[in-house]
């Protein structure tokens, strides 16, 4: 039986020059953008995937610890001066921790109402660009985005953006919004009833739940060197701001430190491969790789 010959075969026996519209030997020797849109299992990248049950636990996990601290939330709005009612809708409606805190300090500050709105807005900017990330990871039904979008906050998207495939992600952003959403929701009533009898929420350290869990998950995402210098200069930008620009404002100005870092590696990527071309015109050519081989040399015989 004869041996069948395959497209790796004829690329071995051609010039570099001419193999460019020849197919590859993944997925069965099919051209590259067919192959893309095979299955992982048919071109051999395998995403690895993660249980759906390890992924409802961590999502949980957040949730209820986030969660916790509406009863933070719930005994400073009251303190503050705001309603019972008043304080459930800001939870229901707005749903989004650092801008709630932001708008009820402002006031309990004795702070003008539109510029506390004004520094809760700036804060909760940010979600919008969560948003445009996770459209493109979760790529929900048109109809179910405007109820998803409610639920774009800090933690949902770094939930998300940690599982491994498009599965895991959906799950992980609804059970962690539904989760936060629901026991958020639940302890905001629970503080803004017993304000009084709770006491001082700072001995609890309730407040520093979110950012805690919030850093927990960013923290095994910085892996290279890029990802770990725009970490390092956002939060210098935004703890030095903070004590003289209004809320939300200094959390805008770090969010630059990602086009900085991408725009100085970027130049620096542009240089290298000046430098690199120059030393290639200079040195000598091989004659090894200019060579053809020998089937391709009988084949123009």
């Amino acid at each position: 039986m004869a041996e069948q010959t395959t497209p790796a075969d004829i690329r071995a026996g051609l010039p570099a020059d001419t193999t460019a519209g020849l197919p590859t030997d993944g997925a069965a020797g099919l051209p590259a953008d067919k192959a893309a849109e095979l299955p992982a299992e048919t071109t051999g990248d395998r995403t690895p995937e993660k249980p759906d049950s390890a992924v409802v636990r961590d999502a949980l996990g957040v949730g209820v610890a986030v969660g916790l601290s509406g009863f933070a939330f719930g005994v400073t709005s009251a303190g503050s001066g705001l309603t019972v009612l008043q304080t459930c809708a800001l939870s229901l409606l707005v749903f989004t921790g650092a801008s709630q805190f932001a708008l009820v300090g402002a006031l309990a500050g004795g702070g003008n109402p539109f510029t506390a709105a004004a520094g809760a807005f700036f804060l909760g900017v940010r979600n919008a660009f969560y948003g445009l990330r996770l459209s493109q990871l979760l790529a929900l039904p048109r109809a179910v985005r405007p109820f998803a979008a409610h639920w774009v906050i800090d933690e949902t998207t770094a939930v998300s953006l940690a599982q491994p495939t498009r599965r895991s992600a959906r799950i992980g952003f609804t059970v962690t919004g539904l989760s936060l959403y629901l026991l958020w929701n639940l302890t905001t009533l629970l503080g803004a009833l017993g304000a009084e009898a709770i006491g001082d929420t700072d001995v609890w350290g309730l407040d520093a739940a979110g950012p805690a869990v919030f850093l927990a998950l960013l923290a095994p995402m910085l892996r290279t060197t890029t990802e770990r210098a725009v970490a390092a200069i956002a939060v210098v930008a935004g703890l030095g701001l903070l004590p003289v620009l209004p809320a939300g404002v200094p959390v805008l100005v770090a969010a630059l430190a990602a086009p900085v870092v991408l725009y100085v590696e970027g130049r620096r990527s542009a240089a290298k491969r000046v430098t690199e071309a120059g030393a290639d015109d200079d040195a000598p050519p091989n004659e090894a790789q200019n060579a053809r081989p020998d089937e391709a040399q009988k084949g123009d015989r």
